[in-house]
C-alpha cells in the first residue's frame, strides 16, 4: 500500500505547483499547502528511486542484440552506471540509434529548423526483436511520435517536458512500449515505440529474433531511437535494473561479449 502511495508522488508534486502558482495571497494556507505536498512528492521520489538502486557485481544476463543492422550505442551502462537513472529501473538502460552505411540523420542545429518529423531518422520504422522467448506482460501503442527535439530551443523543450512526463505514468516517460518476461526469468523493456507499430499482445508467447514493434520516437525522447533495458520485475515504478551482455561486433568487424561504449557503432553478432 505504500509503495502503492509512493508511485504516486507526481500527482503531490502537480498539485504542490499549481497551489503555489494559483496562490494570490503571500505566505498564506495555500502557499503552504502547495510547498508541503511538492516537497513531500520530491521526498517520495527520492526514497522511491533510492529503493531502486540495485545491488554491485551482478552477473549480466547473456540476451540478444534486440534489432538488425548498424547502430550506435548512446547513454549506455557500456560507459557509465547508472547509465540512465535508478529510477525507472533504469541503471543499466541503453539507448540505440540506426545508422546504416552511407545513410546520415539530420545533425543537430542550433536554432533551425527546431525539429523534424520522425521520418527523416532512419531508426524510423525499423523492426524491434524479441532478445530471446518468453511472454509479453505489458503493452501501450497510443502514444504519437512527435517531432524531434534536435536543437537548443528543442533540447530545452525536452528537459521541462521530461520533468511533465516523469510526474505522470510510465506512458508518459515510456512512450509506445513492450515489456517482455523472459525465460531467464528475467524483464525486458522496450520503450519509444512507433505508434501502431506492435505486433504483438499481452498474453503472447514469442521466440527470439520475433518482431514486436518498430522503432518510433513516442514519450520522452529526442529523435527516433530503441530504449533497452532489463529488470527484475515487470514494473518499472518499483523494479531495479539488471545488467546484460551481448554480443556484437564493433565496425572494425571485431567480435565482443559486452555491451558497447557510448557512440560505439555496432552490428549484432551472427553466431
Amino acid at each position: 500500500m505504500l509503495t502503492l502511495l509512493w508511485k504516486r508522488h507526481g500527482l503531490f508534486i502537480t498539485i504542490g505547483i499549481i497551489c503555489i502558482l494559483v496562490n494570490r495571497q503571500g505566505l498564506g494556507p495555500l502557499w503552504y499547502a502547495g510547498v508541503t505536498l511538492l516537497l513531500a512528492g520530491e521526498l517520495m521520489r527520492w526514497t522511491l528511486s533510492r529503493s531502486q538502486r540495485p545491488p554491485q557485481q551482478q552477473t549480466p544476463v547473456a540476451v540478444e542484440v534486440p534489432v538488425t543492422g548498424r547502430w550506435q550505442a548512446l547513454n549506455g551502462p557500456g560507459t557509465k552506471v547508472p547509465s540512465h537513472t535508478h529510477s525507472h529501473a533504469q541503471t543499466y538502460a541503453i539507448d540505440l540509434t540506426y545508422h546504416p552505411p552511407g545513410e546520415v540523420s539530420p545533425a543537430f542545429r542550433r536554432l533551425w529548423p527546431l525539429g523534424r518529423r520522425p521520418r527523416h531518422y532512419p531508426a524510423f520504422g525499423r523492426s524491434i526483436l524479441a532478445p530471446g522467448d518468453g511472454v509479453v506482460v505489458a503493452t501501450a501503442d497510443r502514444q504519437r511520435d512527435h517531432l524531434s527535439r534536435t536543437s537548443l530551443p528543442g533540447y530545452a523543450y525536452l528537459y521541462l517536458e521530461g520533468f511533465i512526463r516523469s510526474l505522470g505514468w510510465r506512458r508518459h516517460l515510456w512512450g509506445n512500449y513492450v515489456i517482455l518476461e523472459l525465460d531467464q526469468g528475467v524483464y525486458a523493456g522496450f520503450a519509444h515505440l512507433r505508434r501502431g507499430s506492435l505486433r504483438v499482445a499481452v498474453g503472447d508467447r514469442v521466440s527470439k529474433g520475433q518482431e514486436l514493434a518498430e522503432c518510433g520516437n513516442s514519450g520522452n525522447s529526442s529523435e527516433p531511437h530503441l530504449h533497452f533495458q532489463l529488470m527484475n520485475g515487470p514494473d518499472s515504478e518499483v523494479a531495479r535494473g539488471l545488467p546484460f551482455e551481448w554480443r556484437y561486433l564493433d565496425d572494425d568487424r571485431t567480435e565482443h561479449t559486452g555491451v558497447p561504449k557510448d557512440a560505439t557503432y555496432f552490428t549484432p553478432s551472427p553466431g
